[in-house]
């Protein structure tokens, strides 16, 4: 009878530690699918940033007069280059909105100027900006999806006994500018 009970305390205890180790492993992996995605957001917006100064460059050729415009475009990209490089998820949202803001009146310069709008540079950066708006909407949408995965795994059932151990917390969504 001993026997017996010792055999069934140390299986009990066999899957109690299989089971911390598989929710160990999954918890920890969708962290790190968290972080991938925010990379992935990172890459986007890094991309975009890096159109910033060509299409900075033809607008100033052709419109010279408009160095607000420009001025706002090139201190929101410098904003948003920094915040790539910090934690915050907040942060690279506040920058995206401002680098937004600051593109609208650029882009609309094509309309006050004729011979912008029909500049092939022009329109393929255009078009770049476009492709890159596209990516960087499906990477916010991944990195959201990442996040409710994994705040929901901290949340439920019996994976929230193990996330405390794991040391993971819940992330932050990521916050489409407007």
């Amino acid at each position: 009878m001993v026997r017996f009970l010792l055999v069934v305390v140390l299986v009990l205890a066999v899957l109690v530690l299989i089971g911390f180790v598989m929710g160990y492993n999954r918890i920890r992996s969708a962290d790190i699918r968290v972080a991938e995605a925010l990379a992935g957001i990172d890459v986007e917006l890094t991309r975009r940033a890096a159109l910033i100064p060509s299409l900075v460059h033809i607008v100033q050729s052709f419109a010279a007069h408009e160095k607000a415009v420009l001025d706002r475009v090139t201190d929101a990209r410098a904003a948003l280059t920094s915040a790539t490089a910090g934690r915050s998820v907040a942060e690279r949202s506040a920058a995206e909105n401002r680098l937004d803001t600051a593109l609208t009146p650029l882009l609309a310069l094509g309309q006050s100027y004729p011979q912008l709008n029909s500049s092939e540079n022009f329109l393929d950066l255009q078009r770049n900006l476009t492709d890159t708006e596209d990516k960087l909407a499906f990477a916010r949408q991944y990195y959201n999806d990442a996040v409710a995965t994994l705040n929901r795994q901290l949340n439920t059932i019996p994976w929230m006994f193990v996330a405390p151990l794991s040391g993971v917390t819940e992330k932050e969504y990521y916050q489409t500018p407007r």
